[in-house]
This record gives C-alpha cells, sequence and structure tokens, in this order.
C-alpha cells in the first residue's frame, strides 16, 4: 500500500476500507450503472442484463450515450485544469466506475506525473477490475478503495493512506451523488468530505437533470428504477448549486456537462446540452 512520501511504483488491488464489510459476489442479473455506462462508453465489462437495460434506455433516450461521454469528456477537461493550471497533485475520485478510457489517474498524471489518485467505488465488479485503475506512473501513486460514499469517515480514513489530506486535493464526483436519495441526506455526506479538505481544495461534481429534455429524461429515470441498482435522483440545478454552499464557483458556474469549458466547435456555437448539470468549486 503507498503512503504519502512513497516512491514504489508496486500496487495492490485489495484495498478494502477500514470496518467495510466483505466484498460480495458479482450479480450478473441485476443491471449496475457503473456496468451499463461502461456499455455506453463502448467498453466490455458488462453484462447481457446491463446490455439489455443500457439498450432500452437509449431507445427512449438515444441521447444517453451523448450525455456518458459528455461526463466523461468534463472530467478530462476539469482534472487537465486543476492539475495543469491549478497545480493540484492529488485526486479523491468518489464513484469512480469502471476503468475505461481516460481514467483521473491517466488525464492527472499526463500533466503531472508525480500526482496522487485515489479511486472510491463499492461495486465488486469494479474492485475486481482495480488493477488496470492501479496502472500509474511510477512518479507518482493510485490506489483503490472498496467503500461506501455515505460512510465518508472510512473513504477519508482509507484515502489517507494514500493521500496528505493536509494539502490540496480534487474531491471528483461524477454521476454519483444522484445515487444517494434525498432522505438518505446526500448534502450532509457531500458537505463532510469536503469539510475534511484544506484551504485550496476543490469539489468536482456532476450530476443528472432534467433541464434539456424534461419528461423524456424523466422517464427513463422512472424506467431505470424500476430495474437497476442503484436508482437515480433527478435534481435541479439550483438543487445542484447546493452542494457548493461555502464553495468559489469556477466560471462558467453550473452548467450541462458538455458546456463547461469545451473545445471550440468546427462552427465557432455552443456544444448541445445534455440532462447532466456540473460545476467545479475551490474551497477558500
Amino acid at each position: 500500500m503507498n503512503r504519502p512520501g512513497d516512491d514504489t511504483s508496486d500496487r495492490s488491488a485489495e484495498v478494502p476500507a477500514t470496518g467495510a464489510a466483505q466484498i460480495p459476489d458479482v450479480d450478473t442479473t441485476v443491471p449496475h450503472t457503473g456496468r451499463v455506462w461502461n456499455y455506453w462508453l463502448g467498453g466490455e465489462d458488462n453484462f447481457a442484463a446491463d446490455r439489455e437495460l443500457g439498450d432500452r434506455i437509449r431507445e427512449f433516450l438515444p441521447t444517453v450515450v451523448e450525455l456518458a461521454r459528455a461526463d466523461r469528456d468534463f472530467l478530462g477537461r476539469a482534472v487537465t485544469h486543476l492539475v495543469a493550471e491549478a497545480g493540484i497533485r492529488q485526486c479523491l475520485d468518489v464513484g469512480s466506475g469502471l476503468p475505461t478510457a481516460d481514467n483521473t489517474h491517466e488525464v492527472a498524471q499526463a500533466a503531472a506525473p508525480e500526482s496522487r489518485i485515489v479511486y472510491v467505488d463499492n461495486d465488486p465488479l469494479i474492485h475486481a477490475h482495480a488493477r488496470a485503475l492501479l496502472a500509474g506512473t511510477r512518479e507518482g501513486a493510485t490506489d483503490y478503495v472498496h467503500a461506501d460514499l455515505r460512510e465518508p469517515a472510512a473513504v477519508l480514513k482509507a484515502a489517507s493512506r494514500t493521500l496528505d489530506l493536509s494539502r490540496p486535493v480534487a474531491l471528483t464526483m461524477l454521476g454519483v451523488v444522484e445515487h444517494i436519495p434525498d432522505d438518505q441526506h446526500p448534502y450532509e455526506i457531500v458537505g463532510r468530505l469536503v469539510e475534511a479538505l484544506p484551504s485550496g481544495s476543490y469539489l468536482v461534481l456532476a450530476h443528472d437533470t432534467s433541464v434539456v429534455h424534461g419528461e423524456v429524461s424523466e422517464e427513463a429515470v422512472r424506467r431505470w428504477n424500476e430495474s437497476a441498482t442503484p436508482g437515480i435522483t433527478l435534481r435541479s440545478p439550483e438543487q445542484i448549486r447546493r452542494f457548493f454552499t461555502e464553495l468559489e464557483i469556477l466560471e462558467p458556474g453550473v452548467v450541462s456537462t458538455s458546456r463547461w469549458r469545451p473545445a471550440p466547435t468546427a462552427d465557432g456555437g455552443a456544444p448541445p446540452e445534455v440532462d447532466a448539470f456540473c460545476a467545479v468549486g475551490r474551497k477558500p
């Protein structure tokens, strides 16, 4: 296990959070959000149930693949900005999902090879693929924690084995907070994670909404919640902004993930909006 200051590039895939329950077997008969997104992004780490639901959602909401790709592209742009321009050298990626292309450590370490990244997720299939996530640069460090977002103290304790939490951290939470329903206190959970980080840290958050496609997106989520786990709670841009209370939100504010500092389009216009909104906020 790498700790702040270690130079070794040896990585271990077996790093459950302290107090975490035994990791369960993968249930291939129940669609799971991480595996469905992996399917939409062209990955191979998914099962028939995931592909079936993914196709059903895509038939009803054809732009969902565009949404998944916009989410991944936003992650790349945000992490590149924070590492290359804001000087961040540590990332805590909560709800990391299955490894695909341009993962957080690949983006961060491309800009600064000494960057340290900790991934957190509670999907046993992601745990099984942890070694793919842990293959980083020799100068930096990567780690994987099998833990639940709803237990922020356990997440932070495990992350501290690799990250120095007295120094600024980029906390990335893309497509994960919508899986925490209102009665499980999502704002408090995110607030506890942000509170534990020092001044100069950042929150990078993206969250599903229904601003763009309205009832079509809402119906797609209803169908998802009938068949898959975990469920999704849509929130408005105003509700998403609440996760950034007391943080300094960077320009352009709370926007569709496709419109957070996008690369110029061929015609010079703005890219189409998708039903996932995001923001990046700095802790004063």
